[in-house]
């Protein structure tokens, strides 16, 4: 039996439809983070206006803090290269940082087919990588990653339900008419298998996308969730006004 989440926090402004909780699947616990598009305001980040990495979630409040703006929920966006720049695509206000990567390779990323975040104006989608480059859309914000989680409603076909690969892991899903966005982190180890059923079975969506494992982290203060670590290269993240006292 699926247990309804044990903590939920709903922000009470109008402007706001950004909803946390935690919850669980078959006995792992999971937390996730659901955006409504149109009402939350959601954007990608990498690097600040001097050209300097983000790294952290604290960086980065700081940063939009300066603009008095306030970090609703964050979540690393993404596999990165050693120097913090993405491995995949990327887009940010408009502006391509790094191209598309079509080609098959090692680890994760390179595990095909893999896939895009794409948000725009009034949407966010997740597509599958040829799909994404057929329909020659543009994106506001966009972050490649791999592999699929979930292709039109199937779990990627080189799943293995007999994997030992476990590993705190996060990733991204979309409704069918692109208003809503799941941001999800699984809260104990468990196999792509596992994760990628999290979002088809649990929630029922069409297409999920795997951003990382292992590094994965949350930045959720209305579940009290503040994940420190390791420096992130792309970061996710709904921003909104700080409020006056």
């Amino acid at each position: 039996m699926i247990r309804l989440a044990v903590i939920m926090c709903l922000f009470a402004s109008p402007s706001f439809a950004l909803r946390c909780q935690n919850d669980t699947f078959e006995g792992i616990p999971f937390s996730r983070c659901e955006v409504t598009l149109g009402q939350d305001d959601i954007r990608l980040f990498i690097k600040d206006d001097t050209d300097v990495m983000f790294g952290y979630f604290a960086t980065l409040r700081k940063y939009l803090g300066a603009q008095n703006l306030n970090l609703l929920f964050a979540m690393n966006a993404g596999m990165y290269l050693p120097d913090q720049s993405p491995a995949g695509h990327y887009v940010e206000e408009g502006r391509v940082m790094r191209q598309v990567i079509t080609r098959a390779g090692p680890g994760n990323f390179g595990l095909l087919p893999n896939g895009v975040l794409c948000i725009t104006k009034n949407r966010a989608d997740v597509f599958e990588t040829q799909a994404f480059l057929q329909r020659s859309l543009n994106c506001r914000f966009a972050t490649q990653s791999g592999p699929m989680l979930v292709i039109n409603g199937a779990l990627h076909p080189k799943f293995l339900t007999t994997s030992k690969s476990k590993f705190i892991r996060n990733g991204v899903g979309t409704s069918l008419d692109g208003q809503r966005a799941f941001f999800v982190i699984s809260n104990a180890p468990l196999t792509l298998h596992m994760f990628g059923r999290y979002f088809k079975d649990h929630l029922n969506l069409k297409s999920a996308l795997y951003l990382d494992g292992n590094i994965s982290r949350l930045y959720a203060p209305a579940i009290n969730r503040r994940d420190f670590g390791r420096k992130l290269g792309p970061i996710i993240g709904v921003v909104g006004p700080v409020e006056q006292n």
